[in-house]
């Protein structure tokens, strides 16, 4: 898990050999920083012919105009995208549950 776009471009380039069955994004990451420079190393991974080996890439946000951007960019270049924004299977860890 990162929770940077950096600490994300560091993790993903670490993985770009590997296959990766799904790949979690969320649109905004917290002040200023939104997940736009892990889509951009995406991105040019296919562009230079070598794109990430990901069954799915799984965006959630609660930031619908960026969620669209983001996935009209991710499958132009071949990449299978899932839309998971109010999907009652996403969750914060920083939440405290019910139990807590």
């Amino acid at each position: 898990m990162a929770r940077t776009s950096t600490a994300g471009v560091e993790l993903l380039e670490r993985c770009h050999d590997q296959r990766l069955d799904e790949l979690w994004l969320d649109h905004d990451l917290g002040e200023d920083d939104t997940i736009w420079p892990v889509a951009e190393v995406l991105e040019r991974a296919a562009f230079d012919g070598r794109p990430f080996d990901v069954g799915v890439i799984n965006i959630h946000s609660a930031n619908p105009a960026g969620v669209a951007k983001m996935a009209q960019a991710l499958r132009r270049w071949g990449y299978r995208v899932n839309i998971a924004s109010n999907s009652p299977d996403v969750a914060y860890l920083d939440t405290p549950t019910a139990t807590q």
